[in-house]
């Protein structure tokens, strides 16, 4: 509660100080109204669903994701006023501390008042975030991107030379609303014609039910070797209130057999072999296993056990963090492992040959796209869905197909 209360103590306190710039920049009350009647709403809403609303959810549902999402675009606008306005108030202040020790019966005021120019510019910086928080919730959060890697191993088996998978990871099911967007990438996907598909995990973000309205949709993914899967943290319904251990384990095996509807093979703890042509390449799938307070399900050595060191190994692992904790030292050699988990945390800055940032950078060392330690692959999957807030900024919805190829890369 006491944090609540800091929060709202906060809310208000930075909508009054951003208030300060419309005010200088106008004197029409409707504006006035429409400022705080907006914060009221937003306010309001995050309210209501996150303190008042019954739910056993103890992670977003779709309409908390929503509030959440407005509360952002709100607040971070007025943050980033915040910083410019606070910053010409502490230049301010030497002047004003001066005047008061100077007490000069001249001055009107002790502290000089707040430039216009100031106030505009800030307000200008502050419209970037605004509209991008918005279009991130309408626009690009389906705005889903083909990612194409061709990567290089000396000991791939000559059959495979130019084998070409698709992954996708991070659906997060409970969180769509537009089936058009949805079937437009099932389609897109379909058209890589990749020889493989494999999904590394998060099927949903809670309950199974949340993917029965999308069954025949991810039932369309086609592949001629097949479709893979593993499950992801948010599989396993640990975020979910339940009345009794039988009825988790139920919702588990519900989400199960809607995997096998679909048409996907689930590998926890364990392998399959891909056969062509006499030679073969282990595909090996374990359960979730993530740093710090993530569920560690995942036994490596348990889902290679019936696989010799020299095949040649793909590792489906949801979290980065089990390939840079576990894998990478591991006396196997995988040479490539598929992750997601991160989501690029659905926000950031990429541009291609020059910048790839994003805040999640700090939590995770291998947050987005390829990596390479010691001679061994992984790709972080930006993630399908979302989750949290409803929405993508610069970090967009990916499917990822890459292309083995025999022999040394090209220089």
């Amino acid at each position: 509660m006491l944090r609540w209360i800091i929060f709202f103590a906060f809310y208000i306190f930075l909508d009054w100080y951003a208030f300060k710039a419309f005010k200088q920049l106008t004197k029409q009350r409707f504006v006035f109204w429409v400022y705080w009647l907006l914060s009221a709403l937003v306010l309001g809403n995050f309210i209501y669903e996150m303190l008042l609303n019954p739910s056993q959810l103890k992670v977003l549902t779709h309409a908390k994701s929503y509030a959440f999402g407005y509360l952002l675009v709100v607040i971070v606008p007025k943050l980033l006023l915040l910083i410019v306005l606070g910053f010409e108030d502490i230049l301010r202040m030497p002047k004003g501390v001066y005047r008061y020790l100077k007490k000069d019966k001249k001055d009107t005021g002790y502290f000089p008042g707040r430039r216009a120019f100031v106030s505009k510019i800030a307000i200008g910086l502050a419209a970037v975030p605004f509209a991008g928080l918005l279009y991130g919730m309408f626009k690009g959060k389906y705005d889903f991107r083909v990612l194409k890697y061709t990567l290089h191993f000396e000991d791939l088996p000559d059959a495979f030379d130019g084998y070409r998978l698709t992954q996708i990871s991070d659906i997060h099911s409970g969180s769509f609303d537009d089936k058009q967007k949805i079937e437009y990438a099932i389609n897109l996907i379909n058209e890589q014609e990749s020889d493989v598909i494999l999904f590394t995990g998060d099927m949903v973000n809670n309950l199974a039910s949340e993917m029965e309205p999308w069954q025949d949709t991810f039932g369309a993914l086609k592949a001629k070797d097949g479709k893979f899967s593993v499950l992801g943290n948010h599989d396993y319904g640990d975020y979910v209130s339940w009345d009794s251990e039988a009825e988790k384990e139920q919702n588990l095996g519900a989400l199960k057999a809607i995997q096998k509807k679909m048409g996907f093979d689930l590998i926890l703890n364990d392998n399959r072999f891909l056969e062509k042509n006499g030679e073969r390449i282990a595909l090996v799938g374990v359960e979730n296993w993530g740093r710090g307070h993530f569920k560690k399900a995942g036994d490596l050595k348990k889902a290679v056990s019936k696989i010799e060191a020299t095949d040649f190994k793909i590792l489906m692992s949801h979290d980065p963090s089990h390939w840079e904790d576990q894998v990478i030292d591991d006396d196997y050699h995988y040479h490539l492992t598929l992750s997601g988990h991160t989501h690029g945390m659905q926000f950031g800055i990429e541009i291609p040959g020059w910048v790839k940032w994003s805040p999640i950078k700090w939590r995770y060392k291998y947050w987005a796209g390829i990596y390479k330690e010691k001679g061994q692959f992984i790709n972080v999957n930006r993630g399908f869905g979302y989750l949290g807030y409803p929405g993508r900024v610069g970090i967009w919805p990916e499917i990822t197909v890459i292309e083995l190829k025999k022999g040394a890369e090209m220089s």
